[in-house]
């Protein structure tokens, strides 16, 4: 096995993500009353919190800060109403890349310990 499909995807949809929350903040600039320092502050903010989440899923609460990173997307919605679509979008995708990713993980296992069995049987 050569890497963990459920990793590299949720790191794939952080990543994304972290573009999305960081246009999210410019944004911000022209549809509230926000300052543009503490806009782009807060994009900037959430941007880098998605490239963290993204490094760390190599340790188990990586996933928990990118479930995090959900949750504050659409919360973001408060401020900026269509982040309450885009949140909820990205965390389908995160959802999706979670959940999925495990499954093909888990396949991957299986098919390899299979395999090997044979292998060992037939002597291959």
């Amino acid at each position: 096995m050569t890497g963990s499909i459920q990793r590299s995807m949720c790191a794939g949809m952080l990543t994304l993500q972290a573009v999305v929350l960081f246009l999210a903040g410019l944004v911000m600039t022209g549809v509230t009353d926000v300052g543009f320092g503490v806009a782009v502050s807060i994009g900037l903010s959430l941007a880098l919190l998605c490239l963290l989440a993204a490094g760390t899923l190599r340790r188990p609460w990586g996933y928990g800060l990118g479930w995090t990173v959900q949750v504050v997307s659409v919360g973001l919605g408060l401020v900026v109403p269509v982040m309450f679509f885009l949140g909820a979008v990205f965390g389908a995708l995160w959802a999706g890349a979670y959940f999925l990713g495990a499954r093909i993980d888990r396949e991957k296992a299986e098919h390899a310990a299979l395999e090997a069995q044979w292998q060992a049987e037939h002597g291959g």
